[in-house]
């Protein structure tokens, strides 16, 4: 979950409309979308921000739960203890904070704020508490014949990972782990207003309800480091844009180096300059010059598959005719489709004089 107050990540004030913040995320998804910068894993990173901050505010049930939690300071700055008595200590689970008091969210700059939108937005537990991570979701681009086809395509994913030093612990090897005095164990902080209270992960556990002894000097005991993973991807045969397949184990794994979580892959197909797409249906166009077309010809097409195939064009045939090749569409599901190739007669610009005289006299000749 991103730290960033949503409305700033898309650039629009709390009071902006449904059609203000849809507007705001085409904006900003068009210009950080993958397939508009490939190989740029900080543009990834936006581009999952933002989308994350639509799938907030334009959902009003979700939307006013967040605001109620903005009202509350939950994004007024992370890390800052605001209370007045200057303490210094979180407050224990269950109790209540007056709002001129302000809120104490702790150090969440190292893990994020999954935990509260999970209580707030009914997401479940906590991944430490399930035993497996949320699964991560990418968009892949597909050029259009391997979507047609089937076959794989490679991806590179920026994601948080478990520490390999400690595992997810957060300690460093050797180090002993005694139970979190802040939160006795439990890895969460409740906080709230009246009737409205949520569940933060403690800030000097973690949410892990355990401390170490000594910190892992390699993550710096967040028990995460980021990592670039490469992974080929199978692209099923018939796959339309929208198309999406759940990679098992393949994402990151939790924090308390349990079950690696999954990664949701939606694919995006690619526009082909010779063919496109109706169903199983694959449609081309052909150039054939106007002789060929008076006097009939015929022509090799290529297919998806790879393959050519010869077409008999007959005499007499007329720009924009369709001709149906059976069985060169795509196979789904049992289904298979065909290739329609139509037929553009190129007329040409220039003549030489002869080819000038030979079309007057085959103009004279067909008067009548």
């Amino acid at each position: 979950m991103a730290t960033q107050d949503f409305y700033a990540l898309l650039g629009v004030p709390d009071s902006a409309s449904p059609d203000d913040i849809k507007k705001a995320y085409r904006k900003l998804a068009k210009q950080h979308h993958p397939d508009a910068n490939p190989n740029n894993p900080a543009s990834a990173e936006k581009f999952k921000a933002i989308s994350e901050a639509n799938s907030v505010l334009s959902d009003p049930e979700k939307k006013a739960k967040y605001d109620q939690m903005r009202r509350l300071g939950a994004f007024g700055g992370f890390g800052a203890r605001t209370s007045p008595s200057g303490g210094g200590r979180a407050r224990r689970p269950g109790a209540q904070q007056p709002m001129d008091e302000g809120i104490d969210l702790g150090d969440f700059g190292s893990f994020g704020l999954g935990d509260i939108f999970s209580s707030i937005f009914g997401k479940g537990r906590r991944p430490e508490e399930s035993g497996a991570a949320e699964p991560v979701e990418v968009s892949v681009a597909v050029p259009f014949r391997t979507a047609a086809v089937g076959g794989k395509v490679p991806m590179t994913l920026a994601m948080s990972d478990s520490c390999a030093t400690c595992g997810g612990t957060g300690a460093e090897p050797g180090a002993t782990m005694s139970t979190c005095d802040e939160c006795k164990g439990r890895g969460t902080i409740a906080f709230g207003q009246g009737g409205f209270a949520v569940q933060r992960p403690c800030p000097a556990c973690r949410g892990r309800g355990t401390t170490p002894s000594a910190r892992c000097t390699a993550c710096s005991g967040i028990g995460e480091q980021r990592t670039q993973k490469q992974i080929l991807v199978t692209v099923p045969p018939a796959t339309e844009s929208g198309t999406r397949v759940r990679l098992k184990g393949q994402g990151p794994k939790t924090r308390a180096g349990g079950q690696a979580g999954d990664i949701l892959v939606s694919f995006t197909v690619e526009p082909d300059a010779f063919f496109s797409r109706d169903g199983l249906n694959i449609h081309c166009k052909i150039p054939i010059s106007l002789s060929q077309a008076m006097l009939g010809t015929t022509a090799q097409v290529n297919t998806v598959h790879g393959s050519k195939v010869k077409l008999k064009i007959p005499a007499g045939t007329q720009s924009g005719r369709k001709f149906r090749v059976k069985g060169q569409g795509l196979e789904k599901g049992g289904q298979k489709g065909d290739q329609l190739v139509t037929v553009q007669v190129k007329i040409p610009e220039k003549l030489t004089p002869e080819q000038t005289e030979a079309f007057k006299a085959f103009a004279d000749s067909m008067k009548g």
